[in-house]
């Protein structure tokens, strides 16, 4: 018999983690350990490939339908949805794992969400949507013929973020923050892209004369023209001394691309030394807001329709009208 696990335990057997990366290890001896992956989801998935297992459909219990959910919907999403999604379940798993997918009623969701919502009203929402793409899941899996019992049951009002940064907050901050910071702020101006975005910049997505970009959060693919100022910043970022030549645009002073916990605490650093309160994703809005033209914001953020481009610029800097006379 193996050892009793230490960590982990909802992991099913002959699955461990070493370092960052996922195992397959063998029931007999010798052990062999077959790398899977260092994503959790694509990890459980080839390991169900090479179990052979079929979880037990007679129990229909939501911890069953949660599994497969991993196992089949979660390789196929982001991997930033997939590791807040990873966060999400587990909290969903420890109040509804045990109950039957059919005995789950709209007053358990209500109930869940009264009590989450105390101390987390927005993640209580992702929680909750997250439970209802599971539940669909499970009708569409044959697991349930129910209605799912997320439908009519409110959630919490979320307000979304109406920061403007100005741009002295933005010159003020970037006179404080470390040459990566600088690096990775401007980027983001002037291409209007999410952090994560920025940061998997590599040398080899700049051809043709322009910057290619594929979207984390959406798949979607953009390519800006490298003119004007953004043709200076990378001009001024490539001439900069480094150890090592890295594939990523932004590197640290090791050559190693820039994470984005390091982007956060060198940016929280500048931030609070140039004491202003704006965040790095502010930035983003910003670009939007500062082209002055609708359609140009809408293409550069790669928004699907103008009324998202509409809202995102109203909501920082409100409606421009004219006086009465």
């Amino acid at each position: 018999m193996g050892r009793r696990r230490q960590s982990n335990f909802d992991d099913p057997p002959r699955f461990h983690r070493k370092g960052k990366t996922w195992y397959h290890v063998s029931g007999t001896l010798p052990r062999i350990w077959t790398k899977l992956s260092s994503d959790r989801a694509e990890a459980l998935r080839l390991w169900a490939q090479r179990e052979g297992v079929r979880e037990d459909d007679s129990t229909r219990l939501f911890s069953v339908v949660a599994k497969r959910y991993v196992r089949e919907v979660f390789p196929t999403k982001g991997i930033r949805t997939r590791r807040d999604n990873d966060k999400e379940l587990a909290n969903l798993l420890k109040v509804f794992a045990h109950m039957p997918i059919d005995a789950i009623a709209p007053m358990h969701i209500r109930e869940y969400l009264d009590i989450r919502g105390q101390i987390a009203p927005v993640r209580a929402n992702r929680e909750k949507a997250l439970f209802s793409h599971i539940f669909n899941k499970a009708r569409e899996w044959g697991y349930t013929a129910a209605q799912n019992p997320c439908q009519g049951v409110r959630g919490f009002k979320e307000t979304g973020r109406t920061r403007y940064v100005t741009d002295a907050e933005f010159d003020q901050v970037k006179a404080h923050a470390h040459y990566t910071v600088v690096d990775a702020m401007d980027l983001a101006l002037l291409t209007g892209q999410r952090p994560a975005d920025v940061l998997k910049i590599k040398r080899t997505d700049l051809r043709d004369g322009a910057l290619w970009i594929v979207q984390n959060k959406t798949g979607t693919r953009l390519g800006i023209e490298i003119t004007g100022h953004l043709a200076e910043v990378i001009e001024r970022i490539n001439q900069r001394p480094r150890k090592t030549i890295s594939p990523y645009l932004i590197q640290d002073e090791n050559g190693q691309p820039l994470s984005q916990c390091a982007l956060r605490s060198r940016f929280d650093k500048a931030r609070t030394l140039a004491k202003v309160d704006f965040q790095f994703r502010d930035i983003r809005a910003k670009a939007a807001t500062d082209t002055g033209d609708l359609a140009h914001s809408q293409k550069l953020l790669a928004h699907k329709n103008r009324d998202m481009t509409e809202h995102y610029v109203k909501s920082r800097m409100g409606e421009r009208v004219k006086p009465l006379r």
